[in-house]
């Protein structure tokens, strides 16, 4: 992975964690609040339901206890008390319960004896009020009652003629949920008997809504899901193995909240992923930049081998600052360091350039004055300082080959034989096997090589011709034939200055480039003309 692309993940991510842990909370804190008010809306619809009741309880009682003072029913259930098994008294007393229904409207009247067995009763059947098949129900003094496939509220008051208790009298009404606002479950020892849950969840069939409310069991509060939605729920009332339970739509009324919750987030995460892509854009950017910058210089330098030095400041960020600092000082040490090297360099040459012309008294400096003749020339045909240096150290060591030569062919006096001048036409090929081997010789390798080649291919080692022949060769070539011809050898005696330079022009197009020729002419014309006024002003 680039490194930009990780400084911008190291800026970007944070911010983007940080926001997305941010909207986690607040969704839950949000959550939180709406189950709180959910709750406490189902604990007011508790207190609703119990002040409700409170006060119809208090009516019935009332009511109850003028229906109980009714003669007619006292007379009955006194009768039915002593005769329990008689059809007549008990076909009267269901007469009297069906009146009675009639006329106050109620769906359900039993009455039973003072030990609390059933005697006769009514209910409500299809607007049709029917005596009470047996075996009659038990009827609770207050509560829940369930008879068939349907739930009666019951209220009981006792029926008394003096101090004595006749029996009781106990009235009841279908239970009703039209009453509760929300979804409401009537369970009864863990099953569902009633509910109007189907209004609100369409589809919830009772055997979902049996197995959702199972997980409540006993507990005051819990969770339930129907049809894909969270509700809360929480028991309205209890009693007689009876539990009533409201419940509310958590994802209902959580959807408002988390609405403007959603907007307000994706417009915040929009604002904040701009400004933070922008910040991490920006900064990732100040620090590649200027690493970039030093990767640049360093490439340049590939061909070189030399660091360059930084100019001004390539950042405001301190770290880079320093290490800008501290390449350049790297870079000026291996500066002096390669100075301090080619100066080393440039003695070790001139010390085998005269090692090589120590071996004979005749030639001693012969290599230095080629490099002086040869430098002299390549700048009047104006080459640059990089080329005109590799033409003189190349000069000096033109000859270096001769080291693998033996002396007995070197200094022989006489006319060399045609095996000892082959002997001597390998010293361009053993100079450069002796360089080739020493880092840093490669520039010179063609002048030490090559500088015997002639201009019309005649020359060796490889009998090259024209231009195919490196220029700094063919210059050495000049200045190497001048200066051999007007030195003295054991063999003869060095030629005037005139007659070497006529020798050059007479093969200039056929040993020698015409062009260096007339250049090198020019300049040793010149030369001899200053030392012959030099040595006449002398005497």
């Amino acid at each position: 992975m680039r490194f930009r692309t990780r400084a911008f993940l190291l800026c970007f991510v944070p911010f983007a964690l940080l926001l997305a842990g941010s909207f986690w909370a607040i969704q839950k804190q949000v959550k939180s609040t709406v189950r709180e008010g959910l709750r406490k809306s189902l604990v007011d619809n508790q207190l609703a339901v119990a002040r409700l009741r409170a006060r119809s309880d208090l009516q019935n009682s009332r009511f109850l206890k003028v229906v109980g003072e009714n003669a007619s029913l006292k007379a009955g259930l006194q009768l039915l008390s002593t005769y329990p098994a008689d059809t007549a008294a008990t076909r009267t007393v269901e007469d009297q319960l069906q009146e009675l229904c009639q006329r106050m409207g109620f769906d359900f009247l039993m009455v039973s004896d003072s030990g609390g067995a059933p005697l006769a009763g009514v209910l409500r059947e299809n607007s049709q009020l029917i005596p009470l098949a047996a075996p009659l129900p038990r009827s609770p003094k207050q509560g829940l009652m369930t008879q068939g496939d349907k739930v009666y509220q019951i209220a009981s008051v006792p029926i008394d003629q003096g101090d004595e208790n006749l029996g009781q009298l106990s009235v009841g009404e279908r239970f009703d949920f039209g009453g509760f606002s929300t979804p409401t479950v009537l369970i009864r020892n863990g099953r569902v008997l009633q509910s109007n849950i189907g209004e609100s969840v369409p589809g919830a069939a009772p055997a979902e809504v049996d197995a959702a409310l199972k997980g409540c069991g006993g507990t005051a509060e819990c969770d339930v899901r129907l049809g894909g939605t969270d509700y809360i729920s929480l028991p309205v009332d209890r009693g007689d193995g009876y539990v009533l339970r409201s419940l509310q739509n958590v994802d209902a009324a959580n959807a408002r909240e988390q609405s403007a919750l959603n907007r307000v987030f994706w417009i915040a995460a929009i604002g904040i992923v701009l400004a933070a892509l922008l910040c991490s854009v920006f900064s990732s950017r100040s620090m590649v930049k200027p690493i970039s910058a030093m990767i640049s210089h360093l490439r340049a330098s590939e061909g070189t081998g030399l660091l360059p030095e930084f100019r001004g400041e390539l950042s405001s960020i301190r770290e880079i600052r320093d290490l800008t600092v501290s390449f350049n000082q790297a870079a000026g040490a291996n500066r002096e360091a390669g100075q301090r090297l080619q100066g080393a360099y440039v003695e070790f040459v001139g010390s085998l350039a005269s090692a090589l012309d120590a071996r004979d008294c005749y030639t001693a400096g012969h290599s230095h004055r080629v490099s002086e003749l040869s430098c002299a020339t390549a700048r009047a045909l104006g080459i640059g300082a990089g080329e005109l240096e590799e033409i003189r150290i190349g000069a000096l060591l033109h000859d270096i080959g001769k080291i693998g030569i033996s002396d007995t062919v070197l200094q022989k006096t006489g006319r060399l034989t045609e095996e000892e001048f082959g002997l001597i036409k390998l010293h361009p090929e053993i100079g450069r096997r002796i360089l080739e081997g020493v880092q840093g010789f490669a520039p010179y390798l063609t002048a030490v090589e090559l500088h015997h080649e002639n201009w019309d291919g005649t020359g060796y080692p490889s009998g090259q011709a024209g231009e195919e022949t490196p220029l700094a060769a063919r210059i050495i070539h000049v200045s190497d034939a001048y200066d051999a011809m007007t030195t003295d050898r054991p063999y003869r005696q060095g030629m005037s200055h005139d007659e070497a330079v006529s020798i050059l022009r007479e093969c200039a197009g056929k040993h020698f480039d015409p062009r260096v020729v007339e250049i090198f002419t020019n300049l040793a014309a010149f030369s001899e003309q200053q030392r012959v006024l030099a040595e006449l002003s002398m005497a």
